[in-house]
């Protein structure tokens, strides 16, 4: 497992360079810029915070009488406005500048807006992986590797599994094609590990598995899902 930092350079639209004979290319997609602006931004939830404390400015200035002036209301609003239309700029780049690709041997991240990375994960290296689905329908698909593998969350964001920092877990974030996504990996992992002989229980038990909102499931917790 490696990332390089030659998106300039890509022989071709997410891939570093050409694949070897034999691997080929799945799947590809980015993340839905609204959704990671939702998701992995905040920005719903900033914007009613930001609504709050404009409402009790308001309330406030109003009960000055006659005198109050609300100047620092537009000035309060203005910054909010700066800030949210910033961030929703930063969703919309790091969507743009994404590309998740899975191959028949590997699953391949493009990520970065100042500084971009290639993270290359083999299928070998991926122990389970499970599928988040949102009201919303865009879904996150979380990637656990070997403990031997480890990329730092701050590289990886916001293309990390939330709130896991110990072992953090890349993840393609905010696809409206989750389900299509989460079926080709697990069927590449089962192909490639059919022909390696990988038997141990920990491999075999990757599965991306759909979830509810804020609830997580995986092969461990439901009997019912499994590679075969």
């Amino acid at each position: 497992m490696n990332a390089t930092h030659e998106h300039e350079f890509e022989a071709q639209p997410g891939l570093p360079e050409k694949l070897p004979r034999g691997e080929v290319i799945l799947w590809q997609g980015a993340p839905n810029w609204k959704a990671l602006g939702v998701h992995a931004f905040h920005l719903k939830s900033l914007s009613l915070y930001f609504a709050t404390m404009l409402a009790l400015q308001a309330s406030y200035l109003s009960g000055q009488g006659e005198d109050g002036s609300y100047k620092p209301l537009l000035i309060t609003g203005s910054l909010i406005a700066l800030t949210l239309g910033a961030l929703a700029s930063w969703a919309w780049m790091s969507a743009s500048a994404s590309m998740y690709t899975i191959t028949n041997k590997r699953v391949v991240m493009r990520v970065g807006v100042v500084f971009s990375f290639t993270f290359n994960l083999p299928l070998q290296h991926i122990e389970s992986a499970q599928e988040l689905h949102r009201k919303d329908t865009s879904s996150d698909i979380s990637l656990t590797l070997k403990k031997s593998d480890r990329i730092a969350w701050l590289q990886l964001w916001p293309h990390a599994r939330p709130w896991v920092l110990q072992h953090p877990q890349p993840t393609l974030r905010c696809l409206i094609d989750g389900a299509e996504c989460a079926q080709i990996l697990k069927s590449a992992w089962g192909a490639l590990n059919a022909t390696t002989g990988v038997t141990s229980p920990q491999a075999s038990s990757l599965a991306p598995a759909h979830a509810y909102p804020s609830t997580l499931v995986s092969p461990e917790m439901n009997p019912h899902i499994n590679i075969a």
